[in-house]
């Protein structure tokens, strides 16, 4: 189970990463055209040339990922009516975790995480109105990236327990 959730862990931080990073695509045929005409330019710019750069997560993005997996599991405990355990220590790093835009660690967003936290910590504290306390997690966590970064909000609507 735990190499289980080390794989889901790692597909949903690529998921993640993918879904807020603005990336601009371009069409094979483009590229092909492109790639025929500098063959046949007799002449070589340097500075026309596209430099690959990889993409590296901010520590925020990887917390997000982290907590992400963990509600997946512990939905599936809320709904099955197994044993929730201990609210995750490592949520608090929301406070303290570098954003990719430093900016946006403003004080809305301190207000959501804490909204957020909350709720969190209520689902283990109150295990008997816990699905009310998950979904109000996860309904911060959408009002937040209304704000800050819409690409995810798809996937985060997903772990509402209906």
């Amino acid at each position: 189970m735990k190499y289980f959730s080390i794989v889901i862990v790692g597909v949903l931080l690529t998921t993640f990463a993918t879904s807020c990073k603005e990336e601009v695509s371009e069409n094979v045929n483009e590229e092909k055209e492109a790639a025929a005409i500098s063959a046949d330019s007799t002449t070589s710019n340097n500075s026309d040339k596209k430099e690959f750069k990889m993409y590296e997560m901010s520590e925020m993005a990887a917390l997000m990922e982290q907590m992400y997996a963990e509600n997946q599991l512990l939905k599936q405990r809320i709904v099955s009516g197994d044993t929730l355990g201990k609210f995750p220590k490592y949520f608090l790093d929301i406070h303290s975790s570098v954003m990719t835009d430093e900016s946006e660690n403003d004080a809305f967003f301190k207000e959501q995480a804490a909204k957020f936290l909350k709720a969190q910590e209520l689902i283990y504290n109150d295990a008997e109105n816990a699905k009310e306390h998950f979904n109000d997690a996860v309904s911060a966590c959408v009002k937040c990236h209304e704000q800050k970064c819409g690409g995810p909000i798809p996937r985060i609507k997903k772990l509402y327990i209906k």
